[in-house]
């Protein structure tokens, strides 16, 4: 009989050789002892040997591929590490290129403001000096104008004695002309005259004889400071409000007060004109003789007087006759008014104690005006 090995065949293994039928049915006799059939006990040795060689292969094999698999990891970690340095440190820049971005926005926006607030100082400083050359052009033209009205209202028959200093006296010199034909006097002291009509001797000049003593009042400097801060000619300040309740309303209060408030009216505006009355021709009257009054009344006081001078309220076209003394009472208040102008336009470049000074002599020749008290030469 035949005798087969269940031998699984692997990859690589020869093929066993094939069985060779016996040429007998009886055994074999070799050397005197019998010989059976073929025995089955190589051939599962060779399967054996087979099957764990492949084994151990294949066990190689997977201890290979993992050790390549791990390697291949940790190349992977590695490589995964210094991709975080490198994202962390491209974040660092980010944030540095950021924080820096934010301080030059902040740099251009404050040297931008920085540059419209020196504009905005070189603008107002060139609006202050226009303001200030516009005032100076408005002054010049108001003494050119004045200055007009002296060449047209002098006469061979009746001369203007500001333009000829030779025809005054002696004690009218120092009298000197203001806008608007005005005559602002340097001493209100030499009004004062003796009861002969002469002036007094020792009543030359306030600022020539020295010896008058004064001390300053402590309320109305502070009234004054205050002002000066922001000068103006609103009359609501306090400064301002003192001295129409106790100069300029009392010096301006005539008989006929309705045309006393124009008056004032027309010294604030700086339109008021005082003329000598003895012209070649003068302008149709158009308001009632009363009120006009006339050569020989004063049209304020309605006293009967010699008028000498006239005065035209605005762009009006009538005509006023005023007595010396009315007209020494209004150009009082247009003296205070023309310098208080001129400290508001900035042209006096004296300290705060002088302005204060001049400011209450020109108060006193108000008061002075106001009792009565003129030059003679003003009639």
């Amino acid at each position: 009989s035949y005798s087969w090995c269940p031998t699984r065949f692997c990859a690589g293994a020869s093929a066993l050789p094939p069985l060779s039928a016996p040429s007998s049915a009886h055994p074999e006799v070799e050397g005197g002892r019998q010989v059976g059939p073929a025995s089955d006990r190589p051939h599962g040795d060779l399967c054996r040997l087979r099957s764990s060689s492949l084994e151990i292969k294949e066990k190689e094999i997977r201890e290979k591929g993992s050790e390549i698999l791990r390697e291949q990891l940790d190349a992977a970690k590695k490589e995964l590490k210094l991709k975080d340095k490198e994202c962390e440190r491209l974040s660092q820049v980010r944030n540095q290129l950021e924080q820096e971005l934010e301080e030059l926005t902040a740099s251009l926006f404050e040297e931008a403001h920085k540059m419209v607030r020196e504009a905005n100082v070189k603008q107002a400083g060139a609006e202050k000096q226009l303001k200030e050359a516009q005032g100076k052009i408005d002054v010049l033209q108001a003494e050119v104008t004045a200055l007009k009205i002296l060449v047209l209202t002098s006469t061979p028959s009746s001369p203007n004695r500001q333009l000829h200093p030779q025809l005054q006296s002696s004690g009218t010199r120092g009298a000197h002309k203001c806008g608007g034909g005005h005559v602002r006097n340097k001493s209100i002291s030499r009004a004062f005259q003796s009861s002969s009509g002469k002036p007094e001797p020792s009543s030359v000049s306030i600022q020539s004889a020295g010896k008058e003593e004064r001390e300053m009042d402590s309320v109305l400097f502070a009234e004054f400071l205050l002002w000066k801060e922001q000068p103006s000619l609103d009359r609501s300040t306090a400064f301002l409000s003192r001295i129409y309740k106790e100069d300029i309303g009392p010096c301006l209060s005539f008989m006929r007060s309705e045309l006393s408030q124009l008056v004032q009216r027309a010294v604030e505006n700086n339109s008021l004109t005082i003329e000598p009355a003895a012209v070649s021709a003068l302008p149709t009257v158009k308001a009632a003789a009363l009120e006009c009054g006339g050569p020989k009344k004063c049209a304020l006081s309605g006293l009967s007087r010699t008028c000498r001078h006239r005065i035209k309220l605005g762009d009006k076209e009538n005509y006023y006759y005023i007595s010396p003394s009315s007209r020494a009472r209004i150009t009082a208040v247009c003296n205070f008014f023309t310098y208080i102008r001129y400290i508001q336009q900035g042209l006096v470049r004296h300290n705060a104690e002088q302005m204060f000074w001049e400011v209450m002599r020109l108060r006193r020749e108000m008061t002075v005006a106001k009792l009565g008290f003129y030059f003679a030469d003003q009639g």
